[in-house]
C-alpha cells in the first residue's frame, strides 16, 4: 500500500498541473484541448489521483522529481519541501538543533535574528498557501452539486465524499501551520473563485474557530482508522489535530482548552487502533510504515518520491565528521545538523534510554561555532535502514530515503493527555501512567518510572520523546520559554552563550511582497 500511494502521487502531479494551468488561463470558458477541470473531474476514477497530489504536496517539491518545475519559486527547490521547511522553522530556533550551513536565512534561524525577508519563513508561507489552494480546488470540484451535475452514481458519490473530507483535513492541517507560525493570515476557501484577487485577513483566534469547526464537522465523515489505507487521514488524524490545537489554545486565542484536549486524546486512545511500537528507534527507519504507532505519516520512497526535503534532508544533513553514510543507508554526507547541548542534557541516564541516539565519536557537545560540524553531537535519529538491518530501496547509491515522517503518533497523544491533565483537563494519575508507558518503552522496564510529574517534567519528556519531530518551537512558546532570558541555548539571540529575545519572534513575519500586493493584510508586530 505504501508504494502504491507514492506511485499515484507522482502520476497525480501531471494531472493537477494541467488542471491548475487551465484554471488560471481560462477562467470563463472551457479549454478546447488538454486537461481541464471538466475533463479531470468528469471521471469519478480521477478523484483519487488528484487527491494523491494533495498528499504529495506534503512530501514532493515539484513536477519532475527532486529538481525541475518546482511548485513554488524564489528558493532552491530542495529547500522548498513542506516538512524540510517545517523542521527549520520549528527546530533551528530552539534548544534542540543547529544547522552549520551559511545559505541565506539559515544563520538567522539559528540565532533568532530573522526578518520579514527570511527565505525559509517566506517559502513556508507560500508552501502552505499553495497547499491550501490545491485543496480548495478539489473541495470545490467534489461538491454535491458538481457530482450531481456530472451524473455520478450513488456509490461514486459516497467514495468521493470521503476524499473530499480528506482534502478538508489537509487544508485544515496547512491552516493550522499558518495559524501556529504566522498568526493572522489571508483566508481563502472553496467559496472563493479561482483567479487573482486580494483575500481578506483572518485573525488567529477566528482561524482557530474555523479550523476547529471544520475538524469537528468532518471527524465522523472520515474513515475509521482500521479502514483507512496507509498514508491517508483517518478520524484519528482529525482528532489528533484538534487535541493539538486545544493544548495550545492559550497561545492561539487566550483560552484554556485542556479538558477538550484530554477528551480528544481519549477518543484516539480508547479506539484501540494504535499501540506503542515496541522499539523506539524503529519508528524512524525505512520500514516504519509497518509501525502500529503512527497515526498520520508524510510518505517518502527512495525510488518513487525522491526529494531533497523531508526525511532525506533529516538523514543526510545529520551525517558528517567521522560518520559513514552507508551505515545509515545513504550516500549523502551533508554535514549540517547537530544537537545542541541542551537536548543532550535532557538524558541524565545517557545510553540507558533508547531514545538517546547521539553520535559522539569525533564530536564535542558544546557549540561555539555554528559552522563546525564537530561541535555538537550528531543525531542520526532517522536511518534509511529497515528494522532487520537491510538498506532502503535506493541501496545507498543515492541520498533518497524510504523513511516516512511520523507527523502524528500515539506517543504524542499520551504526552498531550498528561499535560492537559496537569493543566486541569483530565486525570493526572492516568496521565502519569501514560508517561511511564513511554519511559518503560525507552528503558526496557519499569525501573525508571516516575512517581509524580510536573509540567516541567512533561516538557523535558517531550524533548526526549519527540526531538526533531517539528514540535519544539510550539512547545517552548506554550511553556513561555521560547523568547525569555531565563532559559538559554547556544546562539539564542545571536550570542554564543544565548540571550533573551523580543516576544515578537513568537510569530514569523508575513512576506513583504504579499503585504505590498494585498492591502487587507497587516504585518505582525515587531517586523
Amino acid at each position: 500500500m505504501k508504494t502504491m500511494i507514492k506511485t499515484i502521487s507522482i502520476i497525480a502531479i501531471l494531472v493537477t498541473t494541467g488542471l491548475l494551468n487551465s484554471c488560471k488561463k481560462q477562467l470563463n470558458q472551457q479549454p478546447l484541448y488538454g486537461l481541464n477541470a471538466s475533463v479531470v473531474y468528469g471521471d469519478p476514477d480521477n478523484y483519487v489521483n488528484v487527491l494523491a497530489k494533495l498528499y504529495a504536496g506534503l512530501s514532493v517539491t515539484g513536477l519532475e522529481g527532486p529538481a525541475g518545475k518546482p511548485d513554488i519559486a524564489g528558493i532552491d527547490e530542495g529547500f522548498s519541501a513542506y516538512v524540510r521547511l517545517l523542521f527549520k522553522l520549528q527546530e533551528l530556533p530552539t534548544d534542540e538543533a543547529i544547522c552549520g550551513w551559511n545559505d541565506p536565512g539559515i544563520p538567522d534561524l539559528n540565532k533568532m535574528t530573522w526578518s520579514a525577508e527570511n527565505s525559509f519563513s517566506k517559502a513556508m508561507y507560500y508552501r502552505i498557501f499553495y497547499q491550501v489552494t490545491l485543496c480548495n480546488e478539489f473541495i470545490r470540484e467534489s461538491s454535491e452539486e458538481k457530482m450531481t451535475e456530472r451524473g455520478f452514481s450513488d456509490a461514486n458519490k459516497a467514495t468521493i465524499r470521503v476524499y473530499r473530507n480528506e482534502a478538508r483535513f489537509l487544508r485544515a492541517l496547512s491552516y493550522y501551520h499558518a495559524m501556529d507560525l504566522f498568526g493572522n493570515v489571508p483566508f481563502v476557501t472553496e467559496e472563493d473563485k479561482v483567479g487573482a484577487f486580494q483575500p481578506e485577513r483572518i485573525t488567529r483566534a477566528d482561524l482557530f474557530q474555523y479550523i476547529e469547526s471544520e475538524l469537528i464537522d468532518m471527524e465522523d465523515q472520515l474513515l475509521v482508522p482500521f479502514a483507512t489505507p496507509y498514508g491517508r487521514a483517518s478520524q484519528a488524524a482529525a482528532q489528533f489535530l484538534l487535541a493539538k490545537m486545544y493544548l495550545n489554545a492559550s497561545v492561539y486565542n487566550g483560552t484554556n482548552r485542556a479538558a477538550s484536549c484530554a477528551e480528544y486524546c481519549q477518543k484516539i486512545i480508547n479506539a484501540n487502533a494504535y499501540t506503542l511500537d515496541d522499539n523506539y528507534p524503529e519508528l524512524f527507519m525505512s520500514d516504519n510504515n509497518t509501525s502500529p504507532e503512527i497515526i498520520f505519516p508524510v510518505c517518502y520512497d527512495g525510488l518513487f518520491t525522491q526529494t531533497y526535503g523531508g526525511t532525506t534532508f533529516m538523514v543526510n544533513a545529520s551525517i558528517g565528521g567521522l560518520m559513514t553514510p552507508a551505515d545509515y543507508g545513504t550516500n549523502g554526507k551533508w554535514a549540517g545538523l547537530r544537537a545542541k547541548g541542551n537536548l543532550v542534557d535532557k538524558f541524565p541516564d545517557s545510553t540507558l534510554d533508547s531514545r538517546y541516539q547521539f553520535y559522539r565519536n569525533g564530536q564535542v557537545k558544546e557549540i561555539t561555532a555554528m559552522n563546525v560540524f564537530a561541535q555538537g553531537y550528531a543525531l542520526p535519529k532517522y536511518k534509511n535502514k529497515t528494522s532487520t538491518g537491510a538498506t532502503g530501496s535506493n541501496n545507498a547509491t543515492t541520498p533518497f530515503v524510504d523513511i516516512d515522517f511520523p507527523m502524528f503518533r500515539l506517543a504524542e497523544v499520551y504526552l498531550m493527555y498528561a499535560e492537559a491533565a496537569l493543566r486541569g483537563g483530565g486525570d493526572a494519575g492516568l496521565g502519569l501512567s501514560y508517561v511511564n508507558d513511554l519511559r518503560e518503552r525507552a528503558y526496557g522496564n519499569a525501573s525508571y518510572n516516575l512517581g509524580s510529574i510536573t509540567l516541567n517534567d512533561i516538557l523535558d519528556e517531550r524533548a526526549r520523546e519527540l526531538h526533531w519531530e517539528c514540535t519544539r518551537r510550539t512547545d517552548l512558546i506554550r511553556f513561555d520559554l521560547f523568547t525569555t532570558g531565563s532559559y538559554l541555548w547556544p546562539f539564542k539571540g545571536g550570542v554564543a552563550a544565548g540571550t533573551g529575545v523580543s516576544d515578537h519572534l513568537k510569530l514569523y513575519a508575513l512576506p513583504t511582497a504579499d503585504l505590498n500586493l494585498n492591502p487587507n493584510l497587516i504585518q505582525n508586530p515587531g517586523y
